[in-house]
């Protein structure tokens, strides 16, 4: 016997495969925007999506985004890093949102905090792989040797998410109030 779906059900299924698409949209964009050299939206577009959407899909964006764009740049041991990195900023940033949205600086420093907190967690990958272990003397010469990388890192973090915040964020809220997600 077939029972009947309650419309409440029905709203919570439809509401949560729209969700599915808009972060997919998301990851789709942001493993895009990894194929421009040198300045990758990738930390802008997690945490634009983190603060539109929430923190679960902040997440879900920055770790799958790394996942799916290393089938084009390279699997390997560090894409578990680059997963961890870019989710935890955005499920940070999905925790702030009020601060995030109406905060265009509290928004920068974030961007630029972001750059510096991603090249921590991937310089362990860096001595974990280079050394078979955890070496904090070699930690600090990755740090020292990777600051052009991730000056590079923390100035793209800032003008992506400066340039992208308003505009993404607006279609995010109209697609959030228009879909009931």
């Amino acid at each position: 016997m077939k029972k009947d779906i309650k419309l409440s059900e029905y709203r919570r299924r439809t509401a949560s495969s729209r969700r599915i698409v808009v972060t997919a949209i998301m990851i789709a964009l942001s493993v895009t925007g990894r194929f421009i050299p040198f300045f990758k939206p990738i930390t802008a577009i997690t945490v634009i999506s983190a603060v539109y959407l929430g923190p679960i899909t902040g997440f879900t964006v920055g770790a799958m985004s790394a996942l799916i764009s290393n089938f084009f740049f390279g699997q390997g041991p560090w894409t578990l890093f680059q997963m961890l990195a870019w989710g935890i900023l955005g499920l940070i940033a999905g925790f702030m949102p009020e601060i995030l949205k109406k905060n265009r600086i509290a928004l920068a420093i974030y961007g630029v905090l972001s750059g510096i907190a991603f090249s921590f967690i991937m310089d362990i990958w860096s001595v974990l792989w280079y050394n078979r272990g955890f070496d904090f003397e070699l930690y600090k010469a990755a740090l020292i040797t990777a600051v052009p990388y991730t000056v590079l890192y923390c100035i793209s973090n800032l003008i992506f998410l400066l340039l992208l915040a308003k505009p993404f964020g607006d279609k995010l809220t109209r697609i959030k109030i228009k879909y009931g997600l």
